[in-house]
């Protein structure tokens, strides 16, 4: 049985791949939360706080993905930079345990604000819309039960169509621009206020929502061609172009819809272009921005199957997920188990109950102890294909903006997020000792 990958992504596809990923339904369906949050036109300091975690965060992907180019990124991060005899085993299940958790989550939340969105041109009941969110994790599954170099030309297609999609919104709110009403701050809390802290913590939890994605090249690692310099490079286009275009594109909308109505629209953007254009140039947006999250889910669902293969190729998940499809050379088990799983999600949950767990769940695991983990790397004087600039302030603003997010958020999203891992470290014992591997393997060989 194969179980190996091809490298035949470039910097192109990865970057395409990327911001697909990044955008999605997500700034669509939590603009008018952002802009309730703050106020007001403050909503901006929301998404410029995005952009600076993620610019932050992207110096520490970036390094450790030309580093290790390998299928399943923060599971071979972790495992390396702690030891893959020792803490590293604990840190990589504890990633891999989450990640059977959040990353269907993810898959749902997409589909569950594709089904929304959808409502604007035919309008659905309940069930109907989970039918129509159920439906599309079908069809983003069989889209992707392709080899990687087909996968990859339908990403630049995808990815053009996000690209216009935004030109044309933010020429249709700049062309008819109210620069009064787009920047009046007045509604705003006063800065330093707890207010001001407050807003801006639940609206950054909703932008740094939006702005995930820009790693989705480290969980395709061994499929990136000359990975040590399109990784770094894809992460910082990727994060640079769609930072612009979420500024340019709340600022456009501010500047035609009074925010107070903007704060309470269900389909803010087709209500942006219902008011320039009128019912039927809405409905034609509407049918892009579709485009637009359907693309994003094909891009997360593509790295999010390679997560669980790399630790079923390692031995450390069940190894049915380490089949590669005979002839198309992708993971075909592990990409129909995730859908499966990401289907049933899809019409169990709805989109508020999932977008702030995403995000709470992930930042110890994942985010902070990366940040960590790249302090540590250089502090042993590793050698890194790719250095972060101001090496270490990136890491450090980083780590400080996701602890800030993290205690931001409800009690019962922290609990939860804790719970995760106290329950993936006793499972993780649990097999550690049916396997006498570490640490208890340690212990016998003391006595």
């Amino acid at each position: 049985m194969s179980t190996q990958l091809k490298r035949s992504l470039g910097l192109t596809e990865a970057t395409a791949i990327n911001m697909i990923d990044m955008v999605g339904i997500g700034p669509f369906v939590t603009m008018p939360f952002i802009i309730g949050a703050m106020n007001g036109p403050m909503c901006l300091l929301a998404w410029c706080l995005g952009a600076l975690l993620s610019f932050a965060d992207g110096f520490v992907w970036a390094e450790l993905g030309a580093k290790w180019p390998e299928a399943g990124g923060s599971y071979q991060f972790l495992k390396k930079i702690f030891g893959e005899k020792k803490w590293g085993n604990l840190f990589s299940f504890l990633y891999i345990w989450q990640t059977s958790i959040q990353a269907p989550l993810v898959i749902a939340s997409g589909a569950i604000g594709f089904a929304q969105y959808f409502s604007y041109l035919i309008p659905l009941d309940v069930w109907q819309q989970k039918a129509v969110s159920g439906a599309l994790v079908v069809i983003i599954t069989f889209m992707l039960y392709r080899n990687i170099t087909t996968v990859g030309k339908i990403s630049v297609l995808l990815w053009s169509g996000l690209l216009l999609t935004f030109a044309w919104l933010i020429f249709s709110g700049l062309s008819n621009f109210n620069a009064t009403q787009a920047f009046d701050f007045s509604s705003g809390y006063d800065i330093g206020s707890s207010l001001f802290f407050a807003g801006l913590g639940q609206a950054s939890i909703k932008t740094v929502y939006s702005y995930l994605g820009y790693y989705n090249v480290c969980h395709l690692g061994a499929e990136i061609k000359s990975p040590e310099k399109n990784i770094p490079r894809s992460i910082f286009i990727s994060v640079a172009g769609i930072a612009l275009l979420y500024l340019l594109m709340q600022i456009a909308v501010l500047g035609v819809l009074p925010w107070q109505e903007a704060k309470d629209s269900p389909f803010i953007v087709s209500s942006f272009f219902e008011k320039l254009y009128g019912p039927a140039t809405a409905k034609f947006a509407t049918v892009l921005i579709l485009w637009i999250a359907l693309a994003s889910l094909f891009a997360v669902m593509l790295g999010y199957s390679r997560v669980p293969y790399a630790a079923a190729v390692d031995g450390n998940y069940f190894k049915l997920f380490a089949k590669v499809h005979p002839t198309k050379n992708f993971p075909h088990v592990s990409l129909l188990i995730l859908g499966a799983v990401a289907f049933v999600f899809s019409l169990l949950f709805k989109l508020k109950e999932v977008i702030t767990a995403i995000i709470v769940m992930r930042i110890l695991i994942q985010f902070v102890s990366q940040s960590i983990g790249v302090i540590l790397l250089r502090r042993r004087k590793i050698e890194m294909p790719f250095k972060m600039w101001l090496f270490p302030l990136p890491a450090l603003v980083g780590i400080s903006v996701w602890m800030f997010i993290f205690f931001s958020s409800e009690w019962m999203y922290i609990l939860g997020a804790l719970g995760v891992i106290v329950s993936g470290i006793l499972l993780f014992l649990l097999f550690a000792k049916n396997r006498q591997a570490w640490p208890f393997q340690t212990i016998n060989e003391k006595i």
